[in-house]
C-alpha cells in the first residue's frame, strides 16, 4: 500500500492488518481522534511516542505533544499537520 491507497482507504472501513500506528493514523484522518489516542496510548515504543505526540499537537495541546515528542525522541515538529501525517503515513507504510 502506497500513500495515495491509505488516503483512498478512509472513505471505507479500516484495511485489515495495519500496524497499529497506521491504524491510529488511519482513525485520526477518519474523524475518530479518541480512537487514534487509544491506540496511540498502548504503543510502547518511541514510534509510538511520535504518533501520540502527532495527535496532541492536532488536538491543540502543544504541552503535551512536547512531552512526547520528547519520549519520541523528536523535536517538536513545526511543519503543518498535514504533512506530518503524511509524514508519519509514508514512514509506516515503508515509502519515507
Amino acid at each position: 500500500m502506497d500513500l495515495e491507497a491509505f488516503k483512498r482507504s478512509l472513505k471505507g472501513p479500516p484495511p485489515k492488518d495495519l500496524d497499529r500506528r497506521l491504524l491510529a493514523l488511519w482513525h485520526e484522518a477518519h474523524g475518530d481522534w479518541e480512537a487514534a489516542h487509544e491506540i496511540a496510548q498502548s504503543l510502547p515504543d518511541a514510534e509510538g511516542a511520535w504518533v501520540h505526540a502527532y495527535l496532541h499537537r492536532r488536538e491543540g495541546d502543544n504541552s503535551n505533544a512536547g512531552y512526547w515528542y520528547a519520549h519520541a525522541g523528536k523535536s517538536f515538529c513545526r511543519t503543518s499537520l498535514e504533512a506530518e501525517w503524511e509524514k508519519l503515513v509514508r514512514i509506516y507504510l515503508g515509502d519515507g
